[in-house]
């Protein structure tokens, strides 16, 4: 009787000394989802100061491309999505579409190409909803290195179109 007694005694003294009862968080745009009674997920609305946190934002914020192309992978298909539902909930928050190039290339063609890569997310988020009026598509060509390195490994991170937000202009 005493050895149940003596496995069970420590743990409940260690569920009681709990020193702070959870903390809840807001639901992020990405868990856009809660399971009801039913098992069936209904949609969350989101608080009302949701566009003054952006912790609640997608996080990923990069479409990566091959060399020399502006085409978007479908790997990108729900990130995309994440980032048009985030900005349907927000229509007072504004994003500038970034498109960049490596170092290869001279500026002039590295420039049409980041317009290209950030017209191709800005088309990408127009077929899911997005209005003109919140997007604006503009090229750093190579002006704007993530990486500075002159080789392959560099040279991926900076074929890219970055999704910046701000608030409505």
């Amino acid at each position: 009787m005493q050895k149940p007694l003596i496995l069970i005694l420590p743990l409940a003294l260690l569920a009681a000394c709990s020193s702070a009862p959870p903390v809840a968080t807001a639901p992020s745009p990405v868990q856009s989802r809660s399971p009801t009674a039913g098992g069936v997920a209904a949609s969350v609305k989101p608080s009302v100061a949701e566009s003054d946190d952006p912790s609640l934002r997608p996080s990923m914020r990069s479409v990566y491309f091959p060399y020399d192309n502006f085409k978007l992978d479908a790997k990108y298909e729900q990130m995309i999505g994440d980032h048009a539902g985030y900005l349907a909930r927000n229509p007072a928050v504004h994003v500038t579409l970034e498109g960049s190039a490596d170092e290869r290339g001279s500026r002039e063609y590295n420039l049409a190409l980041g317009q290209k890569r950030a017209d191709a997310l800005r088309t990408a988020l127009k077929l899911h909803g997005v209005p003109d009026t919140q997007m604006e598509a503009t090229s750093y060509g190579k002006e704007k290195p993530r990486a500075l390195c002159h080789e392959e490994s560099c040279w991926q991170e900076n074929r890219r179109a970055d999704i910046a937000y701000s608030a409505s202009k």
